[in-house]
């Protein structure tokens, strides 16, 4: 049985007016997913978690018009979401398929792998550094650019038991990725209580928990470590400067993500008197900052 697929890009905000209207054009189903890689944590209880923005893909019966669709949506939805609009073909083993690529393993740099817990990685993986994780709410797609970055910079470096502090861990994926690449101790902090639980337990998942330490964000003297990633948005890396450098040992190598390119001259401006020999590198419009500790 063949489909007619619908493809939306839209805000958390108007969820709920969007899944209303295409229930009312004859949706049979509706999936949502990430748009730009921001793990949605556990739930409060009550809540309904989404992410800040969302791709959702609705299904309709393959003899229904497209047109008549759209149509159907105009003065429902608003006027971004609707233009928004692609349609595509699709038959039951596709939909299954497209489903799973999802959640396919992904290389970043040389030797590291982020694999689902719902694919088996190969009994003989070589020298391949494998970080298993859910692909669930707090999995995300993993293909950020600025999160690919980041663990591209940790896959790049020797590791032979230097710590590392991670500032802003959400559901914990770098302080994880490092200690399986050979960090002795990881250090995570976060301002939102379910982004801790979340690391916690992607830490025993990949049998690592020894080695990470977690904290929220109660004023307290943190760990100084021997390098720093922030994969964080530009405003916190300016306001919280200080903090941040305060966490990496001088001479230590740090790396600074979640900026968009043209930021960069902003952040280097703020963070230059703390840190030399800075490098950017730019993937498609985002940017991480490479930089070191002065001292």
């Amino acid at each position: 049985m063949a489909w007619l697929e619908l493809h939306l890009r839209l805000e958390a905000g108007d969820y709920a007016v969007v899944e209303a209207a295409l229930e009312r054009a004859g949706a049979l189903a509706q999936t949502l997913t990430d748009a730009e890689d921001n793990p949605v944590l556990e739930p409060a209880p009550g809540e309904t978690p989404l992410w800040p923005q969302l791709k959702l893909q609705a299904l309709f019966a393959a003899e229904q018009d497209p047109i008549e669709v759209l149509c159907a949506l105009e003065g429902q939805v608003p006027d971004l979401v609707l233009r928004s609009a692609r349609f595509a073909k699709l038959d039951d083993r596709d939909w299954t398929r497209a489903w799973m690529d999802h959640y396919q393993p992904m290389r970043f740099g040389q030797r590291l792998w982020i694999y689902p817990t719902t694919v088996e990685p190969p009994a003989d993986g070589g020298d391949s550094v494998i970080v298993r994780l859910d692909p669930g709410l707090a999995f995300g797609t993993g293909t950020h650019p600025t999160t690919a970055m980041c663990l591209a910079w940790l896959d790049g470096l020797s590791w032979q038991g230097e710590s590392l502090f991670d500032y802003g861990c959400g559901s914990g994926v770098l302080a994880v990725a490092a200690l399986k690449l050979g960090a002795g101790q990881a250090h995570g902090l976060d301002n939102d209580p379910q982004a801790l639980i979340a690391s916690r337990e992607n830490a025993q998942r990949n049998g690592v928990a020894a080695g990470l330490s977690l904290y929220d964000a109660t004023p307290r003297a943190l760990p100084v470590c021997d390098r720093l990633v922030a994969n964080i948005l530009l405003n916190p890396l300016l306001d919280l400067m200080p903090r941040i450098a305060a966490c990496v040992k001088p001479g230590g190598p740090a790396a600074f993500s979640g900026m968009l390119a043209g930021q960069e001259q902003e952040f280097m401006a703020r963070y230059r008197g703390e840190f030399e020999d800075f490098v950017v590198q730019r993937r498609e419009d985002w940017v991480r900052v490479d930089a070191r500790r002065r001292g």
